[in-house]
């Protein structure tokens, strides 16, 4: 069993079955994970921040940085494993905290959880699971194989999503 670790701003997708694709520490940042069950294959994305046009630059090394570069990436990585349908995608969202603005003047979480769910509607794809929002960070994992979604975290433990 092998292990792809994603990072801020990195797409990791995956058509082996004995992996797991994790991402960790999501306060703000959101994992947008895709399935593919009919391909085998299962991904996601660490996402940052909304929008590209503060950080083009950005974007040529870390296509999962922000929502609106991120989406279209894994969409093209997925089509690449026969996934070329809407319905041939499950989607699931995690992360979004509000952890280091209490006040909630930034938002960050929150507007990256719209900016996804936005550019997915402009895709005519939907997340059938949200875990987002309140104020821990989370970590989360694929197993490719089973096509099963974990997360945890300190305060609550670990929970399927």
């Amino acid at each position: 069993m092998s292990t792809k670790l994603v990072g801020i701003g990195e797409i990791g997708i995956s058509a082996n079955p004995s992996d797991i694709v994790k991402t960790m520490a999501l306060g703000s940042c959101v994992a947008v994970i895709f399935l593919a069950p009919k391909a085998k294959a299962a991904g996601l994305a660490h996402v940052a921040l909304p929008d590209s046009a503060i950080g083009s630059q950005r974007t040529q090394n870390l296509p999962g940085y922000f929502a609106d570069t991120a989406i279209p990436n894994l969409i093209a990585g997925f089509r690449k494993f026969g996934a070329t349908r809407s319905s041939d995608l499950i989607i699931k969202l995690a992360g979004g905290a509000s952890i280091m603005d209490p006040n909630g003047i930034f938002n960050i979480g929150k507007r990256n959880v719209l900016a996804i769910r936005k550019i997915l509607w402009q895709n005519r794809l939907g997340a059938i699971v949200e875990d987002v929002g309140e104020n821990f960070s989370r970590t989360v994992w694929i197993e490719v194989g089973t096509g099963r979604v974990f997360a945890c975290s300190p305060r609550k433990g670990t929970w399927e999503l």
